[in-house]
């Protein structure tokens, strides 16, 4: 500011002027640079405008039906998500010689409904939604809402009875989607309409050393919902969905930026939901109906059998879980 000061009083007008584009100029590219930090860096910087979303484990963890809400155990070696149209089930797939195997129906679950697997950074608890009866209820008939359940780690794939999460998360007057959980246990999840928040919105609620907490409000500033938020281990950002659209958002100085668009090699316009960062911090999964730049019709009238193929092709709207590179800055 001083260099600006003598510039601004420089005595002969030529040179003033001179020196007034050349500062002007030198202002222009440093609040450049710092806007492409603090803006674009957390946009464009994060996810690289040349590369292109594919499709994860094609014909295994993504196929002609409908798949969502992907977490991985923290060495990468399982990965879970959600599937399927009337009953949602959670399977999971093992990383068996460099190929993801078959996948198997998780053992709690294949009876409810039950979506939005999240392994804790731990790996030793997973938190999931169930619609299935409480404990010392009729076991013939699902709860009207869906809540956060979990189930703890007792083996390789083996896992303990569910447990439901205790009631100042789980209410009777509403349904939990989409838990994530922090490192120190922070839990992160989000509901429609409830205790008085019209809308869909996001939560989070303290792990009290026994107990959660009463969840809090997560607000965003320019938006009115959210929902599916996933949390950084380290709970240095959060990765979420407002209307069809991803957003992160970093957590500074005890409050969350504004919340940043993940660029229009993510947001094209189709509807994305479930984000999830793999455990090395590197990719970007989550699920889309995208078929733009993965599937085209050719030029001619279709045949009923073309009609037949098309519909059970991976690009026939259902939504596919896709991955594409991420760069968070440390």
């Amino acid at each position: 500011m001083r260099n600006a000061n003598l510039i601004m009083h420089a005595s002969q007008p030529v040179m003033r002027h001179s020196l007034k584009r050349i500062f002007h100029t030198l202002f222009m590219w440093v609040a450049g640079c710092c806007s492409y930090g603090m803006a674009t860096g957390q946009t464009t910087a994060i996810i690289d405008t040349n590369a292109s979303p594919v499709v994860f484990a094609p014909g295994v963890m993504s196929t002609p039906y409908t798949e969502w809400a992907t977490s991985f155990t923290p060495d990468g070696q399982r990965v879970f998500c959600s599937r399927g149209a009337i009953y949602w089930t959670i399977v999971f797939s093992s990383m068996e010689n460099g190929k993801w195997a078959k996948p198997k129906v998780a053992s709690f679950s294949g009876r409810w409904t039950d979506t939005d697997p999240f392994v804790s950074p731990d790996g030793k608890r997973l938190f999931f939604i169930s619609n299935r009866p409480l404990e010392g209820a009729s076991q013939d008939k699902p709860q009207k809402n869906s809540h956060i359940w979990y189930v703890d780690r007792q083996g390789v794939d083996e896992w303990s009875a569910p447990h439901h999460l205790d009631s100042l998360v789980n209410l009777d007057t509403s349904s939990n989607y989409a838990p994530s959980v922090s490192l120190t246990g922070t839990l992160y999840f989000c509901s429609r309409d409830r205790e008085g928040n019209s809308g869909m919105n996001s939560y989070f609620a303290q792990w009290l050393g026994d107990h959660y907490g009463k969840p809090s409000l997560l607000t965003f500033k320019g938006l009115s919902e959210s929902q599916d938020p996933f949390i950084a281990p380290d709970g240095r950002y959060l990765i979420f969905v407002s209307g069809n659209d991803l957003y992160i958002s970093f957590h500074q100085k005890g409050a969350w930026s504004e919340p940043q668009k993940l660029g229009p090699t993510v947001n094209n316009g189709d509807s994305n939901f479930s984000p999830c960062v793999s455990p090395d911090g590197k990719t970007l999964y989550y699920s889309s109906s995208r078929v733009q730049g993965f599937y085209k019709r050719d030029a001619h009238i279709f045949s009923y059998d073309e009609l037949i193929k098309e519909n059970e092709s991976l690009f026939n709207g259902q939504p596919n879980i896709l991955m594409i590179p991420i760069h968070l800055p440390s």
